[in-house]
Parts: C-alpha cells; sequence; structure tokens
C-alpha cells in the first residue's frame, strides 16, 4: 500500500497562502481558469508541491531499468532499494521462481474466466492453506485489497453507520465512500484511541455497526493495540474490519520461544494479538511480504457465499495471473519451512536502522521494531533537497511528500525487506548520519508522528 492516507483527502483545499504555490504552478493556474475549468485549479493547488516534485525529481515517477538484488539501475546510477514493500524477499527467492514456469505449463499465463464462472483449482488449494494458517473460518481470494475495500464494506455496511479510522489507508476511506452513496453513515474516530471510538458506539443508535481500520500502519510502523479495539466494537455490537496488508507475512502468532519480536508464522494482526476472529474481518494481500497479486478476506462462511453472489471483483473481474497464484503457494511451503528465520533476518536488519536513529538522536514514529520507518524531516520544505541527497549516495527510499502526508510529517519512508544487505544497510545509515550532521532530520523529542491533534 502506498503512503496516500486519508489525511490528504482532509486537507483536499487549495492552500490558505498562494504562496505556497510554485512559481510554475501560479503562472499556469489563471490560464487554465480562463479555459472554463475550475475544477483543474482546485486539484492545482491542491497537489501543486507533489506535481512539481514529480515533474523534476529523480526518485518520484522512475523508471527502474534493472534490478541486482535490492541494487536498482535508473539510467546510469545503482541505488540501494528501500522502497520496495517485498518484507521477505520472496520476490527473489530462486525456489519460488523455478515454481512457475510448471503451473505455467499445466494452466497457460492466465485463464481468464471471472470466479463466478470458474476458478482453477489453484484458488481452492490457497484458500485452504490460507485459512489454515491463518485460523480462521474461511477466506476468499480476489485480486487486490482495492477490489475488497470497494466491493465488501458497501455490503457489510448495508444501510448503517462506519465507524472509521480517522488516519486509514486512503483505499479504506474510499470503500467507505462507496458504501456512504449506497445510504451508510459514515463517523470517524480518532487514531490510535479505542476510548474515542467507544464514546461514538456508544452514542449511535443505529444497530448496524461497522468499524474499519488499518492493522500495522503503513506509515508508522506500528500495529494497533488490537484487543483493545476488538473488546469496544464486541461490547458495542459492532463487527471490526482489519486491512492488514503491511503486517501479513512479518507479524504472527507468539509463544515464549520466538526467535524475534515478530511472532511466528506471519499469519496476521489477529493472531500477534492473541485474539480470535470473533466478530472480526481480516483482509490482506500477498503482494508485499509474498511478492504476488493475491488479495485475501478471511470471513465466516456465510459472507464468503454472500461475496460470491453479490461482490462485483467475483462476479466480474479476471483473475489473478497464474504466475501471482503459483509464487502464492510456492510462499506457502518455502513460509513454513523458513518463513521464521527469513523474518528474524528482516528483524536483525530493521534493529540496525532504528538503532542508529536512536544513537543520533533522530526522530521516528516507528516504537514496534517492524520494517517500515518513517524518517520526518525538520523542514518540509528539504524534501527536494535531502531526495536528491539520498539518490546521490545511492540509496533509494520512498518520499512522504505533501500532500500526501502534512507538512509537519513530510520526509521519507525507508522500508527494509530481508534481502537487502549489511552492505546496502550501511550505506543507508551512513547517509542517515550525514543528514543528521545537516540538521535536516527532526530530533528524537518531536511528537509522535500519526497522533490526532
Amino acid at each position: 500500500m502506498t503512503a496516500f492516507r486519508v489525511v490528504a483527502l482532509k486537507r483536499a483545499g487549495p492552500p490558505a497562502d498562494r504562496a505556497a504555490m510554485s512559481p510554475r504552478l501560479q503562472a499556469e493556474a489563471p490560464a487554465a481558469k480562463r479555459s472554463g475549468r475550475p475544477w483543474i485549479d482546485h486539484w492545482l493547488d491542491t497537489v501543486g508541491d507533489l506535481a512539481e516534485l514529480k515533474a523534476r525529481h529523480p526518485m518520484m515517477d522512475a523508471v527502474i531499468e534493472e534490478v541486482d538484488g535490492r541494487m536498482i539501475r535508473i539510467g546510469d546510477r545503482w541505488l540501494a532499494d528501500f522502497a520496495s514493500c517485498n518484507y521477505l524477499g520472496f520476490d527473489l527467492d530462486r525456489e519460488i521462481i523455478d515454481s512457475v514456469p510448471a503451473y505455467l505449463d499445466a494452466w497457460g499465463t492466465h485463464p481468464s474466466w471471472s470466479r463466478l464462472l470458474g476458478s482453477p483449482v489453484i484458488y481452492e488449494e490457497i484458500e485452504e492453506r490460507l485459512t489454515d494458517l491463518l485460523g480462521s473460518e474461511d477466506a476468499l481470494v480476489l485480486p487486490t485489497i482495492t477490489h475488497i475495500h470497494m466491493s465488501v464494506i458497501p455490503l457489510l455496511a448495508a444501510s448503517g453507520t462506519i465507524f472509521l479510522d480517522a488516519r486509514a489507508h486512503k483505499t479504506i476511506y474510499d470503500g467507505c465512500q462507496v458504501a456512504r452513496s449506497r445510504g451508510a453513515a459514515v463517523r470517524r474516530f480518532r487514531f490510535e484511541d479505542p476510548d474515542h471510538l467507544d464514546q461514538l458506539l456508544r452514542a449511535e443508535r443505529d444497530p448496524t455497526r461497522l468499524v474499519c481500520m488499518d492493522g500495522v500502519n503503513s506509515m508508522t510502523g506500528n500495529a494497533p493495540d488490537l484487543r483493545a479495539f476488538a473488546a469496544v466494537a464486541r461490547r458495542h455490537g459492532a463487527l471490526l474490519y482489519v486491512d492488514d496488508a503491511h503486517g501479513f507475512g512479518v507479524i504472527g502468532e507468539r509463544a515464549d520461544d520466538d526467535p524475534c519480536s515478530y511472532g511466528r508464522r506471519g499469519n496476521s494482526v489477529v493472531r500477534h494479538a492473541g485474539e480470535t476472529y470473533d466478530d472480526i474481518v481480516l483482509v490482506g494481500g500477498f503482494s508485499k511480504a509474498y511478492s504476488s497479486l493475491l488479495a485475501f478476506i478471511a470471513c465466516p462462511t456465510e459472507v464468503k457465499d454472500l461475496l460470491k453472489v453479490a461482490a462485483p471483483p467475483y462476479l466480474y473481474s479476471g483473475p489473478s495471473p497464474v504466475a501471482s497464484l503459483a509464487t502464492v503457494l510456492a510462499g506457502f511451503d518455502v513460509n513454513e519451512r523458513r518463513g521464521d528465520e527469513v523474518r528474524a533476518v528482516l528483524h536483525a536488519r530493521t534493529a540496525r536502522v532504528l538503532d542508529a536513529l536512536d544513537r543520533l538522536g533522530v526522530h521516528t514514529p516507528n516504537r514496534s521494531g517492524l520494517p517500515i520507518v518513517e524518517v520526518p524531516l525538520r523542514d518540509h520544505r528539504r524534501i527536494d533537497a535531502v531526495g536528491r541527497f539520498l539518490f546521490e549516495r545511492g540509496v533509494y527510499v520512498t518520499l512522504a511528500a505533501y500532500p500526501l502526508v502534512p507538512k509537519a510529517e513530510v520526509g521519507f519512508r525507508v522500508q527494509l525487506t530481508a534481502a537487502n544487505t549489511d552492505e546496502e544497510i550501511d550505506l543507508l545509515i551512513g547517509a542517515l548520519e550525514e543528514l543528521a550532521e545537516r540538521d535536516d532530520l527532526q530530533p528524537a523529542h518531536a511528537p509522535v508522528l500519526g497522533r490526532a491533534a
């Protein structure tokens, strides 16, 4: 999932101070108004900073011409890749890659039935193994998490009330807007605040209640207090809908002898929190930890049966490519045999970066040790210069620019994978040290990002 979250929509109006726009966009905006298309002016004002950055920055909209492990080539420059979400390194795993040809021989590249018309048996195998891994009653796989949010949230909400995490991912927000257009009401509760959710649910008269929130947050790298939120939802008869795109494959069930704090098996935030699936629906994807184009919803069988006749992606969408289905099945095998070893490597790589930030006195909202490390800038106007500095040092990251995030949170996101080498981590830490010396990064006493004001 991308860094674009609901906060971007909250700030979708034009800047209060026109001086915040670039000179180029200031010059272009009057022409757009004279053309009689004021909606273009509105969006130019809204995304002006981002559009200008995209147009001229080497780490925005880049064309990657070659990969070698976690090194990528853009033009004639090789960079260490810390923008990938392939957390377990399954995209480069030889055993998984070698599993694909046999499936292509058996099924071709893409049996193009919608699932309502016909599902290759591979789907059934994936859903059985996924249900066993998660410990859920049942599961349904569809192409993407966005497909699921857009189709499932409106079905579960019906004409009732949705309680939406104020910092939920943009795709959850959009699914809630579809539900609203069909008669549902939407209320917002404060990020990481189960007490506020409790207050809203206590005051709500509508008996149909759906709570929508993220699992591991795509910006802070932190997991919610799922036990607290689940307790609140159950107390008020609400269904809890959790999108754990970034947690699935990384965190899982816990025991006293875990090899690291991530837990075991990578079976997602519900098991990591020691929760059951009673009144919880879990959504996740294989496109990150498993490096495969596929997503799932873990739900009761009666909900799965409903989705098979009411969810547009099941009725109308083409399937994921056979190669993606094959790599999911092979990924299950690798995960069961050596996934915990891979997660221990990922944990160690991440710990090195977090330890370095702590030593440098640099702020990050990450308090979980999970492999999403946001590094905010002291001055949001330095995003272009800092990005170019990292690019010149051979470090490729995800830039978090305004309006994708509020100006106080502008910075860059480092995503670690098990395939990153110690040498690449050294390169990253060296660049962070230089940025800290230049006073470009927020100090460690800065307020925690992501909390509602």
